[in-house]
């Protein structure tokens, strides 16, 4: 080898050391800093907290049993048990907000291109979001191992909360908490639940093993099309397959609540034929306020109110128009227009990849905007909280 040559090779041998290592800082940055960065970016508020009542209303709002159907939170980097300064939903927040039942979803698929509709499966992004979490290997690629992970995050927060929040899986843990909490507001209780049966895997006894994990809601799909059943953001704009039956009946003897968010408009009709239980959807708007393919058309509303279930409202732009209390408050007016108060829930979205108006311990101003609107007590104390109450209860 000539000198020339060695010179070349020596030099080449430094750029790639170089290369590596400038490769590896990049690695480690975006392992500290991406996922907290993606947390913040994607779940907004549009006024950040505190948030101001008039006395009355605070007053009456903190003797109200408040429920909220639907957050995230189990899928961001942040420990639930102390007070974050992002996103919607923390244990702190929680009991500040005097909510009494939170509804923890797990985020089990997420293809990297999200339309209104029509979207494939495409590359499941999530297994290289919790890459970066240091999530463990399984839940990179695994929707039923991210799951679990998910449901452990949950006990994990329970055990972290100094006894203030609890897990509720039978109507026996929702009356015992009824109780404690009519004497003691400090509590708070969360409803495990899974958005998309991705994590099923296509094996009905999953089903069995998600129930042993705490999970007593289940979806049949999220952004796109599966083996189950078609949603409202997919492709075909069918309704369930075989295996969808086969689940729904799985969850049916387990008395798992089918949650018919993300439902084609088929999916929807396909479901309410088959099951004997009320069910359902945890967080929507209406097209008769927002004219969107994952909002739902009058004549699924009223069907899912007919066979007993109960609908929670959206707080995000594409649900109710813009996110803010008077658009909020119009479509709830639709919605107990509609079906009546007794259906009519709150499903905020909450850390969903949403802007919300406020985070969770500003649920007071919607309680106000709902008593400027002219609703009633009754009415309001039902939609605030007392329907999902009832509802777990009787299912």
């Amino acid at each position: 080898m000539t000198s020339e040559n060695a010179t070349k090779t020596t030099l080449l041998r430094k750029v790639g050391a170089v290369l590596v290592l400038v490769a590896a800082l990049v690695l480690v940055l975006m392992y500290v800093w991406m996922p907290g960065w993606v947390m913040r970016h994607y779940n907004r508020t549009v006024s950040p907290a505190p948030y101001t009542v008039s006395a009355p209303s605070s007053a009456s709002y903190a003797s109200t049993f408040v429920a909220d159907m639907h957050c995230d939170a189990l899928m961001w980097p942040r420990n639930l048990a102390e007070r974050g300064t992002a996103g919607h939903v923390d244990i702190p927040r929680l009991l500040e907000g005097n909510v009494a039942i939170e509804f923890f979803y797990t985020v089990n698929r997420v293809p990297l291109q999200r339309k209104p509709d029509g979207n494939s499966p495409g590359l499941d992004v999530l297994g290289v979001y919790n890459f970066f979490q240091g999530w463990p290997l399984a839940t990179w690629y695994s929707p039923r191992a991210r799951a679990l992970h998910m449901a452990g995050l949950l006990e994990k927060a329970v055990q972290q909360s100094n006894g203030t929040l609890s897990i509720l899986r039978t109507s026996a843990d929702i009356q015992r908490f009824i109780t404690l909490r009519a004497k003691n507001p400090a509590l708070t209780a969360a409803i495990l639940g899974a958005e998309g049966l991705y994590c099923m895997e296509n094996d009905v006894e999953n089903i069995r093993v998600l129930y042993n994990a705490g999970y007593r809601v289940l979806s049949l799909t999220h952004f796109h099309d599966n083996e189950l059943a078609a949603s409202s953001q997919g492709l075909s704009n069918g309704g369930i397959t075989p295996l969808g039956r086969q689940a729904l009946d799985f969850m049916e003897r387990l008395k798992i609540i089918p949650d018919l968010a993300h439902a084609s408009e088929q999916t929807i009709d396909d479901v309410l034929s088959v099951v004997t239980r009320p069910v359902l959807l945890s967080h929507t708007g209406l097209r008769g306020i927002s004219d969107s393919p994952r909002n739902l058309a009058d004549a699924q509303a009223r069907h899912i109110s007919e066979k007993g279930g109960i609908i929670g409202i959206g707080f995000w732009d594409a649900a109710v128009g813009a996110p803010d209390v008077p658009h909020i408050v119009k479509s709830i007016r639709y919605a107990v227009d509609l079906l009546g108060a007794e259906h009519v829930a709150l499903g905020s979205d909450f850390d969903g990849a949403t802007t919300a108006p406020f985070d969770v311990t500003g649920l007071p101003t919607l309680f106000e905007g709902l008593l400027n609107a002219g609703f009633s007590a009754p009415e309001i104390k039902g939609i605030m909280g007392g329907n999902v109450q009832r509802f777990l209860l009787e299912n």
